[in-house]
């Protein structure tokens, strides 16, 4: 299993909506759920603090750090 810290966002996201597939599913045993539970919070959290990082750095591009609407084409 490769380290939360070493997964770019995407592989780190599809894990964790496997994580969330495998426990809704259920048939595990309570150590089973644990452990997926416990990679699914670090999952989760390494995805929010991607997600942070990329919104710090779009409001740091932005106009006096205010976001526009986007406006598609």
């Amino acid at each position: 299993m490769k380290p939360v810290s070493e997964m770019t966002f995407e592989e780190a996201f599809a894990e964790l909506e496997e994580v969330v597939r495998k426990l809704e599913a259920g048939g595990l045993t309570l150590e089973e759920s644990l452990a997926l539970y416990e990679r699914g919070q670090a999952l989760a959290a390494y995805c929010n603090r991607q997600l942070d990082q990329a919104e710090l750095k779009i409001s740091q591009l932005a106009p006096n750090g205010a976001l526009l609407p986007f406006e598609p084409g």
